[in-house]
């Protein structure tokens, strides 16, 4: 029978699931070559850290213990299923192989897992925001309800997308490798959106207790400056440009209770300028190419921002004729709520209302709150104070994080007083 486990172990064995779980789980999917075997291996192989590490202590190399220990967990679970013989030849080859790119690539070897695992997900026998969808749960460990909030749809939708996409993969043996040159340029879009979404449920949680999850938005940042790495396309080189200026503010986004700090409150001077002078120059490169894809426009409009001494400093009439671009190729309701929103600082918080409203009655928007915090900020600014009381509740109730939720009702508070 086991030892009581000690607190201080489990606090160090919650924290390397944190750190290592997303890592161990693309390995193990390479290895098992199922995802769903993958997922229950590595479960398992925490069960068994939970009972050995704080009778032995935790290994030097603990991401490569719970590699092996969920393969052996994985390969037993599968020959109890009767697929033992296929799932050994499997491991053997996997045993002997070199990872080096295809020839006719020049990128080098490819060692992480993670990333191939992406790619993976984002194979052209999958709907588009399958691919997304399986990369965010599989890759980057975001929950059901975490992604089906990302996509506005709901849970049960969700879900039954990621397992016909699981599905896919098994049924149609799709690899667990790097693609050619020719196939990464391939998938290229569904992948820098993947990591697009993931930088956002890092850099503002849909739901929990933070309003930052910085374990997400760093693998966001490193997988977005391999990507660049490897394919130096502007759009590729565009979304890490727009990653680094986002980063840059991360100082100022929050106080030191963790509660968030809004634009116009965020004091400059604690902006990361290293980052911005970086963005900024991928800006740039991304610009002279010609090619305006929506990272590159997205990120032009961070560096409008970041180039400003205040909000009200900022060149708003650009920031409209960005999103105005925007618009021609992604016409979607968020980017919409932000157009309405930078266009209610250019021409007047009125104008930004009424476009909001109307964005409100297509259905989309209704539950999303921060359609409605926009339009309770903007009746604030035109002196609508009961307006913005209503759109101010009915934020409150939509909210799943609670930084939000505690910034909302201080708002609502100040203009109740």
């Amino acid at each position: 029978m086991s030892e009581p486990i000690s607190e201080p172990i489990t606090d160090q064995i919650a924290q390397i699931y944190a750190v290592e779980s997303r890592r161990v789980l693309a390995t193990l999917i390479r290895l098992l070559g199922d995802m769903d075997q993958a997922e229950e291996a590595l479960q398992e192989a925490f069960v068994a850290a939970l009972d050995v590490w704080p009778r032995d202590g935790i290994p030097n190399n603990p991401r490569a213990w719970l590699v092996s220990t969920g393969r052996f967990k994985g390969i037993d679970a599968i020959r109890r299923q009767s697929r033992g013989s296929e799932l050994l030849q499997h491991n053997a080859r996997e045993e002997q192989r070199t990872y080096v790119a295809p020839e006719e690539w020049d990128g080098g070897v490819v060692e992480d897992d993670q990333l191939r695992l992406v790619f993976t997900c984002c194979h052209p026998a999958l709907p588009i925001d399958a691919r997304i969808a399986l990369s965010l749960r599989a890759v980057c460990g975001l929950t059901t309800e975490e992604i089906a909030r990302s996509f506005l749809v709901p849970v049960e939708t969700m879900k039954k997308r990621i397992s016909r996409a699981k599905a896919t993969i098994r049924n149609n043996q799709i690899p667990y490798e790097m693609p050619s040159q020719f196939e990464l340029a391939e998938r290229l879009d569904a992948v820098l959106h993947v990591v697009y979404l993931v930088y956002n449920e890092g850099h503002s949680a849909t739901s929990g207790t933070q309003h930052l999850r910085r374990d997400l938005a760093s693998e966001a940042v490193s997988m977005s400056r391999l990507i660049a790495e490897l394919l130096p396309e502007p759009e590729a080189t565009g979304l890490l440009a727009l990653l680094l200026l986002h980063e840059s503010r991360t100082a100022a986004r929050t106080d030191a209770n963790g509660d968030l700090v809004p634009l116009e409150e965020q004091d400059r001077t604690r902006w990361n300028r290293k980052l911005v002078a970086e963005g900024v120059d991928l800006v740039h490169k991304s610009v002279m190419s010609g090619r305006l894809g929506s990272y590159v426009i997205q990120a032009a409009m961070a560096s409008v921002h970041a180039s400003a001494d205040s909000v009200e400093a900022t060149n708003w009439g650009l920031i409209v004729d960005y999103y105005d671009m925007l618009t021609r190729l992604q016409d979607s309701p968020v980017v919409a709520l932000n157009r309405a929103i930078a266009v209610g600082m250019r021409d007047g918080p009125q104008v930004g209302l009424e476009l909001i409203d109307n964005l409100l009655q297509t259905g989309s928007m209704a539950n999303y709150h921060l359609a409605h915090a926009a339009r309770a900020d903007l009746a604030c600014r035109a002196g609508f104070l009961d307006e913005a009381r209503k759109s101010y509740v009915r934020a409150i109730e939509l909210v799943r994080q609670e930084p939000e939720r505690r910034y909302l009702e201080g708002r609502l508070a100040r203009i109740s007083s």
